[in-house]
């Protein structure tokens, strides 16, 4: 078995790097041993030991004490991070905002979770006149209430989500048409489909629908809703609406920086600036609004 060192790695090496950090990622949960990654690079246990310990020196690898395992480490997700979306949650999914409002011809919200809310993050008004559980840009509602929050609390790992149910409960039965067993009916819909849509008679005349965006973990960290009158999302529209949603959302997730502060202080992403709030005449701001959220 060849020495192990932690020289600095030549030039030469490089494309060996990179197949101990694909190796690495590929067993990225449960770590890996230097004999398995040895295989599965196709290097000798000696040299995959030496990349490994190179790597660790430059803190883009970690080692577990007591197991032995590699895992990468903080640092070179960090670094990734950083380099792969430079921009916040909000200006990656601003095109995606613009699109659909101008393809559907409706109002676009973009949802992110806030511990036990949805915060409207940004939202690009359509033509017909809407309301909406958080109102304008900077509200927030329940995770459970309404289809964006609906769809992100659907598609939290279940211990979080199991979670969020017992602390939101009390909230949503607020709103007189939520109990326990309609609440978790509704995320196992949401959950079967892959979206949530549906006019819960909230507010009549309104109907919603809203798609969950995943992480790379597959986690859901934000939604993407659409809201307008019912007529305009009759059985017949439902599924167009839907698929250009869930094709949207499906390009967001990959490049969502894991670090981006939106995702875990979403107001500190709103500049501090909040659009003029949009509400329908004679309507206040407060009321109950419309099945989106």
């Amino acid at each position: 078995m060849e020495a192990a060192s932690t020289a600095p790695i030549a030039s030469g090496g490089v494309p060996r790097v990179f197949a101990v950090i694909r190796a690495l990622s590929a067993v990225q949960v449960e770590g890996g041993r230097v004999t398995q990654l040895a295989r599965a690079v196709g290097l000798t246990q000696g040299t995959t030991h030496r990349l490994l310990q190179s790597l660790v020196a430059e803190g883009m690898v970690e080692q577990d004490e007591r197991s032995k395992l590699y895992r990468l480490s903080m640092d070179f997700f960090a670094l990734a991070a950083k380099a792969g979306n430079p921009g916040d949650l909000r200006s990656l999914c601003r095109p995606a905002l613009l699109r659909l409002c101008a393809s559907l011809g409706d109002s676009i919200f973009l949802l992110v979770r806030s511990g036990f809310d949805a915060v409207c993050l940004d939202r690009s008004e359509g033509p017909f006149p809407i309301r909406s559980f958080t109102g304008d840009i900077g509200g927030r509602v329940a995770l459970g209430v309404g289809q964006g929050a609906l769809a992100i609390l659907a598609f939290l790992p279940e211990a979080e989500r199991e979670e969020v149910i017992r602390f939101n409960l009390s909230r949503v039965r607020e709103y007189g048409v939520f109990d326990e067993v309609y609440l978790r009916t509704e995320i196992e819909r949401v959950r079967q489909l892959g979206y949530a849509g549906r006019n819960t008679g909230l507010l009549e005349g309104m109907a919603g629908v809203a798609v969950p965006i995943l992480d790379r973990e597959g986690r859901a960290v934000a939604a993407l809703s659409v809201g307008t009158i019912s007529a305009r999302l009759n059985d017949d529209r439902l599924p167009t609406v839907v698929e250009l949603l869930k094709r949207e959302a499906a390009a967001i997730g990959p490049k969502i920086n894991p670090f981006d502060v939106t995702l875990r202080r979403p107001a500190q992403s709103l500049g501090g600036s909040t659009p003029e709030q949009r509400v329908v005449p004679g309507v206040d701001r407060g009321s109950v609004v419309d099945p989106l959220g």
